[in-house]
């Protein structure tokens, strides 16, 4: 025991690193057992959703997810085939999982054959435009249409994910949380747009004339305004950049003189 310290003591750099090295270990192999154990008790509560009798006339529920791949710097398909997938197969559910790229055509018709959306990815991917469709129309036209919408972060850090699960402390749980809420039926409300105003006041000069009368006039507004297409025009000659015309001899004479006479000796 005596050598052991003395040669921790001897060696104090490399005991240093590798106790720190040793804890960061730990703390690293805990995190994996805390997110093997979520993985496991969120499997086994959507192993009873799945384990429900249904009669055999009535089809299974079919899901649609948008993946979005590139989300969490390329690693958002690894962690969806680890955390989530297998809750949604385990529930029952009949899973369709696209990546909604080079697949426009083909979004129309699984909305129509789709009982559930779910949408993969991080904030922006409810807003990206891919093949000239936009998801977050379609997802509206689903909403007005009574399809639920579900929400699974997989993103760096999801604002949406922190709004609808603030219990949840790391992503494993976001992720979990959020899949097991879809099975679920569980529903938040929440604002689709959000649109700032100007704070001012009627008292103002520069408020505009329409604003004091706008509350008399039917509602929705409608405004004539007339369209017009004017074609490129010339543009117009460049003109040539004057230039100082040089001074004449004498005068550069004297301001060599005079520069030469001032300068300090």
């Amino acid at each position: 025991m005596a050598k052991v310290l003395a040669a921790l003591r001897n060696h104090w750099k490399k005991s240093t690193f590798g106790a720190c090295l040793l804890g960061w270990g730990g703390h690293w192999l805990y995190g994996k057992h805390c997110d093997n154990l979520l993985r496991r008790a969120a499997c086994q509560e959507a192993q009873a959703f799945g384990n429900q009798l249904i009669p055999a006339t009535m089809p299974l529920k079919k899901a649609t997810v948008f993946l979005n791949p590139a989300a969490c710097k390329g690693t958002a398909g690894n962690l969806f085939e680890k955390n989530a997938a297998p809750i949604l197969h385990l529930s029952g559910l009949d899973v369709t999982v696209t990546d909604y790229e080079g697949q426009a055509k083909k979004l129309l018709e699984l909305m129509e054959n789709t009982d559930l959306i779910i949408i993969a990815g991080g904030d922006g991917t409810v807003q990206e435009r891919h093949e000239n469709v936009n998801l977050l129309s379609l997802c509206v036209q689903a909403a007005f249409s009574k399809i639920p919408i579900g929400f699974i972060p997989l993103g760096k850090t999801c604002t949406l994910s922190h709004t609808l699960y603030p219990e949840s402390t790391n992503q494993v749980q976001h992720i979990t949380n959020a899949t097991l809420a879809i099975l679920k039926g569980e529903t938040v409300p929440l604002d689709v747009l959000q649109i700032k105003v100007k704070a001012s006041t009627y008292l103002e000069p520069n408020i505009p004339k329409t604003s004091l009368f706008s509350y008399f006039y039917e509602w929705p507004q409608k405004h004539q305004a007339a369209l017009m297409y004017l074609g490129p025009t010339e543009r117009p000659p460049e003109e040539p950049e004057e230039k100082p015309s040089r001074p004449p001899l004498y005068v550069r004479l004297y301001r060599r003189l005079r520069s030469y006479w001032s300068s300090p000796k």
